[in-house]
């Protein structure tokens, strides 16, 4: 999860819609939004004062929220960005994508929050199909199944190891998923293709890049 909020800076207002003076400033003012988890939102402005907003009571420490009740621009701006997909929601938190660094939104007990597997955005999501790059010899290759199954628990018979402790996977963590995948250069006879061309590999996830 992010620790360390971004830079106070101003979302642009709708063209058409006619909003309150609140969600005017929300959006006019810079601000900054750092999710804590459990609800709970940091919100620093661009004079440095910094509130704390418990979005599902819809609270805010600020003076607007405490003296008057209002729901300030703190936290219709905390809204804001999660309904535009900026800073995740209730219940969820932001992790890096293991190919990119996006943000990724993943439920706050998943592992993934824990790192405990890596998180991919939608661009580097893989699914069955899907065409990928071997980051070791450069090789494309097709996936044919995302396995939940860890890279040291899964063993590769012809070479009696894990594929953890295969050689060329030494550098990648041995708890991580693994993806099996075919060579797309299968051989062809008259009858059809030859079955041991079509070997299924065994990687773990994070040794395979999407190729867009």
């Amino acid at each position: 999860m992010n620790t360390t909020a971004s830079p106070p800076t101003s979302l642009p207002l709708p063209a058409t819609a006619r909003l309150e003076d609140r969600s005017v400033r929300a959006r006019v003012e810079p601000m900054s939004v750092l999710p804590l988890g459990g609800g709970l939102y940091e919100v620093e402005t661009a004079s440095g004062s910094t509130y704390l907003i418990d979005l599902p009571a819809g609270r805010c420490t600020c003076p607007d929220h405490v003296f008057r009740n209002a729901r300030c621009k703190h936290v219709r701006r905390v809204a804001i960005e999660i309904t535009e997909k900026r800073s995740p929601p209730p219940g969820k938190i932001d992790v890096p994508c293991f190919d990119c660094a996006e943000p990724v939104f993943v439920d706050e007990d998943a592992p993934e929050a824990k790192r405990a597997k890596p998180s991919y955005c939608p661009n580097h999501t893989i699914s069955p199909g899907d065409r990928v790059r071997d980051r070791e010899t450069g090789d494309r290759l097709t996936v044919v199944d995302v396995s939940e199954r860890r890279a040291d628990a899964v063993r590769i018979r012809s070479a009696e190891t894990t594929v953890a402790d295969y050689a060329t996977n030494s550098r990648y963590d041995p708890d991580v998923p693994v993806v099996g995948a075919v060579y797309p250069h299968a051989t062809v006879a008259r009858n059809g293709p030859v079955p041991k061309s079509l070997r299924v590999y065994v990687f773990p996830r994070t040794r395979l890049e999407k190729v867009p």
